[in-house]
């Protein structure tokens, strides 16, 4: 599996924590939340990985929120999910472009995208190539 390195899409800032560790690679930490309630989320960047460590129960087909830890900007995206409907979670790539998750708990809609695709593919397969190695 390839690990991603993501950053907030509004403030810049890493959103990758070294501390926590999920299938081998460090963490997405953001913070989630739902009913009023919030909490710390570890997500595995191994992309297409679903483990994640949380504290606050999400029903499975309810919508969560999703938060910036730095500047706690809400991290939804403008785009819907074409399995669900509900709105995507975005995180800029490190190396560009964005990774994106659906916001429904249970959905398994995810996506990689390249804005300017020779640039940012390149970039991307020269961070990662190492993870082949």
């Amino acid at each position: 599996m390839i690990s991603v390195s993501v950053k907030c899409p509004h403030c810049g800032k890493s959103l990758m924590d070294p501390k926590k560790k999920l299938d081998s690679s460090t963490s997405i930490f953001i913070h989630l939340t739902y009913a009023g309630k919030n909490a710390p989320l570890y997500m595995s960047s191994a992309y297409g990985s679903y483990l994640l460590e949380t504290t606050l129960g999400v029903p499975i087909g309810k919508i969560a929120g999703f938060r910036c830890p730095h500047c706690k900007a809400d991290l939804k995206s403008t785009r819907k999910c074409d399995v669900c409907g509900a709105q995507m979670v975005a995180f800029d790539l490190k190396e560009g472009g964005q990774v994106q998750i659906c916001s429904r708990h249970g959905c398994k809609k995810h996506l990689l995208e390249f804005q300017n695709p020779d640039n940012e593919l390149q970039a991307f397969y020269k961070s990662y190539i190492k993870t082949f190695k």
